[in-house]
């Protein structure tokens, strides 16, 4: 089949020859590298959304036989990051079969158990919904994916007629219904009833295209997308300016970051009510053209019509009655503002789900918002993860699109309440939920730890990160930064870290820092002050430079961080947790150590004197106290180590084991421990301690606090 790929304007053609002809003769694989190529295009699927499948001729292993087998994307999974593992095989002549058992649209959950009864590789993925949609149909391959343009023709008013005129009768249509077994019984019906279509359209939620092979299915998809788009290109503007106008322009970027910067921690605070949420926040062109229009009062309320959209976003967003240019800076004032508006979302919420409940209706969830929008600034959302909360933006990003479209060809339409209830309340996507892994310890927590490009303050960070949060790496090396990035990044993934540039003596730089926490994840609630320095001198050595250094790194910049995070914590609202890690050196005293020393006993009475302050705030303030840790340290480089090494007459490789013998347990203190000793404060067991120090020495028994 030949193609011309500049053909294709609205779409991306991926599709690489030599790498197909690698997998060439594997079904199975081909429908795998199709599946990611059209995840890869969020104007073809949105994260999570659609679902791809292949039927190839397979021995049955009970009999010998070769039988029918219909490969499909599991539950829960996404085409753009598919694996064989996150796959269904089916034996398709049992799948139909169960037509035979069928008992009509009151016993469509009961069908979900029985699709177990077909599966033919035992070590597939769960079956999901859509699972007939693709049975009944008799292609290869087939694609069904939720791209903005075709759904902004299927959420049109006129959806069917525009159909039929645009494709003149080559793709058919199906009326909205949930997705079950009986809509894969109509698709099949539609095909019968128009021999020879290409594809099928689905009213009010998305598109079926097929082909004989992997590369004509992802060609027919890519034709069909493309000639959605390009219609809808050439009728914007036709019927009036986009979305009605422009009711208001938004101040430069500048501003708009500064105004969501003031903003986040308070809706934050309100959105985690129930359950503590991170946040996102973009100012995307494709946001601010619809959050300024004269048509955003009347599109928002009516919410979202792809099913896979307003699962992600809720049955409507919240609009904020707040001017692009108001003053933000009163906290108080703002909340007392604010709070109207969260109260009568969740009444909205309450109404909608008490309305359209049944009798067996899993209990109602959290009332709170996912999507916020500031008009003239930009779009807040928030959800129980950063990926769950950016994606639920991207699929916000998509509604817009489908508003867009359909508003400019007809007129828009979302899904009726009644019908989002019973998507967004289905019983099969209630189990769905309760078999997710149970959150963990520091789920929905945003931490800041202070130098952690290394050592402590990377164990902290890593630890943090596994326990389920989400952190600011930070540094005043550009290059280290980078580099504890690409290591999180490779083994946690993107959504887990940001990244900015930190000199605790600096009070821009901490704003920045706090500034990137708040645009990336919505906040602040756990801070480390970890970064440090250490210099061994006598008194007669030590010069003033020496000391102002000591003092401002230890002293000055854990007094400036907490006082940056304490301000955002408060407008937050949901109280929060600072860790200093001081050392041993704040009781012990010793020889060469009068700068660090008592810079290091400054930190820890300062960290009482907070914890005396802030607990009224509910802001707990806790103290680790570690000793000769040396891996990965800043503390031990530029020659300190070398010093302390000559000055006892032991090698530095030797430097762990001398320390360790100096203590009462006779072990290496390694950063994994330190880290360990600040998940002991804030995982959640020690909710109720304040102002206590942690020794985490080996056993110094001159270090003991009492």
């Amino acid at each position: 089949m030949s193609v011309n790929t500049t053909q294709f304007k609205h779409v991306s053609y991926l599709w690489d020859d030599a790498k197909a002809a690698e997998l060439a003769g594997d079904e199975v694989a081909l429908l795998i590298y199709r599946s990611n190529l059209l995840g890869a295009d969020l104007r073809l699927t949105n994260y999570g959304g659609g679902n791809t499948s292949c039927k190839v001729i397979d021995k049955d292993p009970l009999t010998g036989k070769e039988v029918d087998v219909m490969w499909i994307k599991g539950s829960g999974g996404d085409i753009g990051t598919l694996k064989k593992s996150g796959l269904a095989a089916l034996y398709v002549d049992r799948l139909r079969s169960l037509k035979n058992v069928y008992r009509g649209l009151a016993y469509e959950d009961e069908m979900v158990a029985l699709f177990n009864h077909s599966i033919f590789d035992l070590d597939s993925k769960a079956p999901s919904i859509d699972t007939p949609l693709h049975g009944f149909l008799p292609f290869k391959h087939i694609d069904h994916l939720h791209p903005d343009a075709a759904i902004a023709i299927v959420a049109a008013k006129d959806g069917r007629k525009i159909t039929e005129e645009l494709f003149g009768g080559t793709i058919g249509w199906v009326e909205w219904q949930r997705p079950g077994f009986d809509l894969g019984l109509k698709l099949k019906e539609c095909l019968d009833n128009n021999p020879g279509i290409r594809g099928i359209m689905l009213g009010s939620h998305g598109l079926f295209t097929w082909g004989d092979t992997a590369y004509e299915s992802y060609i027919n998809t890519l034709e069909v997308v493309e000639q959605c788009a390009e219609y809808l290109e050439q009728n914007y503007g036709k019927k009036g300016p986009v979305f009605g106008g422009q009711k208001l322009q938004s101040p430069d970027e500048t501003v708009r970051k500064k105004q969501a910067v003031a903003l986040a921690p308070l809706l934050r605070g309100f959105c985690s009510s129930q359950t503590r949420m991170i946040g996102h926040f973009t100012d995307d062109a494709r946001v601010l053209e619809y959050i300024n229009s004269s048509d955003l009062e009347r599109l928002a309320p009516m919410g979202t019509s792809c099913p896979d959209h307003f699962l992600r976003t809720k049955i409507s967003p919240l609009v904020l009655n707040l001017g692009a240019n108001d003053d933000l800076t009163d906290a108080g004032a703002l909340k007392e503002k604010l709070t109207p508006a969260f109260e009568a979302y969740r009444k909205m919420y309450a109404d909608y789900y008490n309305t359209c409940k049944h009798p067996n209706s899993p209990a109602i969830r959290d009332a709170n918002p996912v999507v916020i929008l500031y008009p003239g600034i930009g779009m807040f959302t928030f959800a129980k993860d950063k990926q769950t909360t950016r994606v639920a933006a991207e699929f916000y990003i998509n509604a817009i699109n489908v508003m867009k479209g359909a508003e400019a060809i007809s007129e828009y339409t979302s899904l009726p309440r009644q019908e989002a209830f019973d998507i967004e309340y289905w019983l099969l996507e209630e189990a769905k939920l309760q078999r997710m892994p149970k959150p963990k310890a520091l789920s929905g927590r945003i931490a800041l730890i202070t130098g952690s490009a290394g050592g402590i303050g990377k164990a902290i960070a890593k630890k943090f990160v596994e326990e389920g949060a989400v952190v600011v790496l930070n540094d005043m090396n550009a290059e280290r930064l980078e580099g504890a990035g690409e290591e999180f990044k490779k083994q946690f993934g993107k959504d887990v870290y940001t990244t900015a540039i930190l000199d605790v003596t600096k009070g821009d730089q901490i704003q920045d820092a706090m500034a990137t926490a708040i645009l990336a994840f919505g906040g602040v609630d756990l801070i480390v002050n970890n970064a440090g320095l250490s210099i061994s001198k006598t008194i007669g050595d030590h010069t003033e430079k020496d000391w102002g250094l000591l003092y401002d790194v230890l002293v000055k910049g854990q007094f400036l961080v907490t006082q940056a995070a304490v301000a955002i914590m408060k407008k937050q609202d949901t109280g929060g947790d600072i860790i200093n890690i001081v050392s041993k050196n704040a009781l012990v005293s010793g020889p060469n150590n009068a700068g660090y020393g008592s810079a290091k006993a400054a930190q820890l009475h300062l960290s009482r004197l907070n914890a005396a302050e802030l607990g009224v705030d509910k802001i707990r303030v806790n103290v680790v106290n570690p000793d000769a840790v040396i891996s990965d340290s800043n503390i031990w480089a530029g020659g300190w180590a070398e010093g302390r090494a000559k000055a006892y007459g032991v090698t530095v490789e030797e430097l762990p084991a001398y320390y360790a013998k100096r203590t009462l347990l006779n072990e290496v203190i390694l950063p994994v421990d330190i880290a360990n000793a600040c998940f002991a404060f804030v995982g959640g067991l020690l909710n109720k301690s304040t102002g206590n120090v942690l020794n985490v020495d080996g056993g110094v028994a001159t270090a003991f606090v009492r």
